[in-house]
């Protein structure tokens, strides 16, 4: 290949550059001194390669510039200037070292045609594998100036300001030098003796008209403790590199040297790679996960006979469980659980008209991980027992006793901003009991529902009133949730304003209220209006079953009346009836 010849404009504008950036005609323009150590460090400006510092100018366009410098053997330095119309800007640099020594074997390259271009090595990225400038390369007389790499193919890349790079890669073989000449290739390979007696070199040295690179070789090594790990075990990976510019794992910056607890959720090759002038290196290590969980539900004793005597005997039983490798465990009916543990289980029996129980009752254990993995594990437990039992709960008795009071609320609670405020101590009382009766309805009747009906006084818009009701609705929900009710048995109403209790109406429950006195009913009476708000801020629960609701008697002996009639705020505590 011939040496690319430059047109005459061409030719002009570089001498008028001298060694600069192409800049327009007619465009203000300014030049940058660089002083550097080392002086053979070669700049880069915005990105382009410009000329060795030594001794060199740099014409710019007036305004800010981003300067680099390069030099092997230590580390790139960047700055930022700016360069004044018609002035020289000065910029010193010392570099920071940042290598050591290297033992061969080696070969050399001698690059000839190439003075003021940029050489990098291996690859085309400046602050990862230039090594210098092709006056430090271009001969082996008397002085020395070459360029000492490890055996094996060498890819050249030359590239000045704005000429496109030529790459050229060198088969080299210890203690051989390879005459190239930039833009024609291989001119000769000669022996190179003095290569057996170089035994240990500084990656850069240079004097009066000599100067030598010598490349460290890219080496490294990955490592894993472990090649196999369970779902949520962690493993470490270390490793290591010499010679490297840049280090990375799995495509991520690391340090040329580390190491790191990984957890993997499925098997992952994980890949290690150090670059840099001395050529690339490569390893990887295969982490497998076994995504399997070992599970294990068991309930003790496997079975219970009850005696034949007494109404409100529970059969009582231990479960134990274990689900190793499992992150998310759940045991069916106590809800989430941790990965190991016990609990004692007390089970209400369901008898036959006879009084007499034979009930299978089943647990199920659900395990699962974020690897995928999933176990599935049940245990039984037997009731048995014969006998007519004195005072058995059964499903008349236990209607009946679902039929309780309403639940009332103060006036405007809850709140938007305290959801969780509003339900008064003798209304938790009556929630309370509730859960308990509805719980062993639960037991003959499984796929009964409680319906939560809820409204609000006149007072306030529709719109205000429908979502203070879904609130009141919502915070009995959850306080049945909290008493152990299944948030499947419960369905919620909110009626709002809507289906008021008339004047007529409140004064026919008082009168049927068996708890207030013929005094509390006139008082009452008197202050109609303020009773009839009061009758309407409450909460129904009707029976899915039967479709019977619960009673409306207002609690006027409550001790907390005055918080739920609006006299004062509803706290956590109850209030006095003065």
């Amino acid at each position: 290949m011939r040496v690319r010849q430059l047109s005459l404009p061409a030719l002009s504008a570089l001498l008028l550059l001298i060694c600069g950036r192409p800049v327009m005609a007619g465009d203000a323009r300014g030049k940058l001194l660089v002083h550097a150590d080392p002086r053979e460090a070669y700049v880069y400006a915005d990105g382009e390669p410009v000329v060795e510092a030594k001794a060199h100018y740099v014409t710019l366009t007036a305004g800010e510039h981003k300067i680099d410098l390069y030099n092997y053997g230590y580390k790139p330095e960047s700055r930022t200037v700016t360069i004044v119309a018609n002035r020289t800007t000065r910029l010193d640099v010392n570099m920071q070292p940042d290598g050591g020594k290297v033992t061969g074997p080696w070969g050399c390259i001698t690059l000839e045609r190439a003075a003021k271009a940029a050489v990098m090595l291996n690859g085309k990225e400046p602050d990862l594998f230039l090594v210098g400038h092709g006056d430090e390369f271009n001969h082996e007389w008397w002085w020395k100036q070459e360029l000492i790499v490890p055996p094996g193919k060498q890819t050249l890349t030359v590239q000045y300001m704005t000429h496109e790079p030529w790459t050229f890669t060198v088969d080299v073989q210890a203690n051989k030098r390879y005459v190239v000449a930039a833009y024609q290739g291989l001119q000769k390979t000669v022996d190179w003796p003095r290569g057996q007696q170089l035994k240990e070199l500084p990656e850069f040295h240079a004097g009066f008209a000599n100067a030598q690179v010598v490349v460290e070789k890219v080496t490294g090594n990955l490592a894993t403790n472990t090649g196999q790990v369970n779902c949520g075990e962690s493993a470490q990976l270390t490793w290591s590199s010499t010679g490297a510019a840049r280090a990375e794992l799995n495509g991520a910056p690391v340090s040329a040297s580390g190491n790191e607890a990984v957890q993997p959720k499925q098997t992952t090759d994980y890949k290690f790679k150090a670059m840099g002038p001395g050529g690339v290196y490569t390893s990887d290590a295969t982490v497998n996960v076994n995504p399997a969980i070992t599970a294990s539900l068991n309930v003790t004793p496997a079975e219970v006979r009850l005696a034949d005597a007494g109404g409100g005997q529970e059969g009582t039983a231990t479960l134990t469980w274990s689900a190793a490798g499992a992150e998310s465990v759940t045991v069916d009916p106590l809800g989430s659980v941790g990965s190991s543990g016990s609990r004692e289980v007390q089970i209400k029996p369901v008898r036959d008209s006879q009084g007499g129980v034979d009930q299978t009752v089943t647990y199920t254990l659900h395990a699962t991980n974020a690897c995928g993995g999933s176990e599935t594990r049940t245990a039984t437990l037997h009731l048995t027992g014969n006998g007519v039992l004195q005072g058995a709960a059964n499903e008349t008795t236990l209607a009946s006793k679902l039929t309780i009071n309403s639940i009332y609320f103060p006036t405007d609670w809850p709140t938007v901003n305290d959801p969780q405020n509003g339900l008064v101590p003798s209304q938790q009382s009556r929630v309370q009991e509730n859960a308990v009766d509805f719980k062993q309805y639960l037991g003959l009747k499984p796929d009964a529902k409680l319906v939560l009906e809820a409204y609000c006084d006149v007072r306030g818009s529709v719109e205000y009133n429908q979502a203070l009701a879904e609130r009141r609705a919502e915070l009995v929900k959850q306080y049945l949730i909290g008493q152990g009710i299944p948030a499947g048995q419960i369905e919620t109403k909110a009626y709002g304003k809507t289906r008021q209790l008339t004047d007529k109406q409140v004064e026919e429950l008082t009168a049927e209220n068996p708890d207030v006195t013929p005094q509390e009913r006139q008082r009452m009476l008197h202050n109609i209006v303020v009773f009839q708000w009061a009758n309407n801020r409450r909460v129904d629960i009707r029976l899915s079953t039967t479709g019977e609701i619960s009673q409306r008697y207002y609690p006027i002996n409550s001790s907390d009346v005055t918080v739920l009639l609006g006299v004062k705020e509803p706290t956590s505590h109850s209030a006095s009836l003065k």
